[in-house]
């Protein structure tokens, strides 16, 4: 095995040199983003510092103006036709999220489905896998995530902790190689905060592959493997939490935490 084989088996996020402007805006400014595989990677920084907008890049929601994103050794997004990049078409592309869980801040929960149905949507329609195996599942990652009695419900007779955590069971019924989190607690009341964490602190335990934006800095140091924080379009900071959260060594990263914790 060469050592590029053997290195694209150990991650399960590997985004290089990536670039992305709005406009005259540029929001990313050469990010390079390694997560492997079993890990956990929290991305802090404030608002407009780039953190969203890189999560969604890892799938190609947002399309990079230069730079690569590989997921478990898959280019995402592109073909490679000798030094040239050729964009996929949509089906492809949309294949490809099908292996990549992606949990929004605001739910996104289809409002006709019940949770159930929105749980196993995917894997019926994107996956083509069978349909008992998929409402079996389904139904166990419910209860996994503590909304088993809730399976026939709809999202508007849902609390917003119990509609994430709808959520957080359809991207595992993906049996996806990551999960995106895009702040998954920002839209929650704060009584609420907490059995969500709680569900990805489960998540980190059992050996998922994480990769959160969030402002919840004590649940980076208890959870994460690895802090990574951005400010102005670029990783400032990368470590363990005891490193980047309890001993920050640049100017952006201190005043940050300052403000934070």
């Amino acid at each position: 095995m060469t050592a590029e084989l053997a290195e694209e088996t150990v991650y399960a996020v590997e985004a290089r040199g990536i670039h992305k402007s709005f406009g005259t805006l540029e929001v990313l400014a050469g990010v390079d983003l390694l997560v492997r595989k079993g890990e956990v990677t929290v991305i802090l920084g404030p608002s407009g510092s780039g953190k969203s907008t890189l999560l969604r890049t890892l799938n190609h929601l947002e399309k990079v103006d230069r730079g690569t994103v590989r997921i478990d050794g898959e280019l995402i997004g592109y073909r490679r036709k000798g030094n040239r990049l050729h964009e996929l078409r949509d089906r492809e592309i949309l294949k490809q999220r099908s292996h990549i869980g992606f949990v929004f801040q605001n739910f996104n929960l289809f409002p006709h489905l019940t949770a159930l149905e929105n749980v196993v949507e995917a894997p019926l329609s994107a996956q083509k896998r069978d349909r008992d195996e998929v409402y079996r599942e389904a139904r166990a990652l419910l209860e996994r995530v503590g909304v088993g009695d809730k399976a026939d419900e709809y999202p508007r007779q849902l609390s917003g902790g119990q509609q994430q955590r709808v959520a957080i069971a359809r991207a595992l019924a993906l049996r996806p190689a990551v999960i995106l989190f895009d702040e998954p607690t920002s839209a929650l009341d704060p009584e609420l905060v907490g059995e969500v964490l709680e569900v990805l602190a489960q998540l980190a335990r059992d050996g998922a592959t994480l990769v959160i934006v969030t402002h919840e800095v004590g649940f980076a140091r208890e959870v994460a493997d690895t802090a990574v924080f951005m400010d102005g379009g670029v990783i400032v900071e990368q470590g363990p939490p005891s490193q980047v959260i309890d001993n920050p060594v640049h100017e952006p990263t201190k005043a940050f935490l300052s403000r934070v914790l």
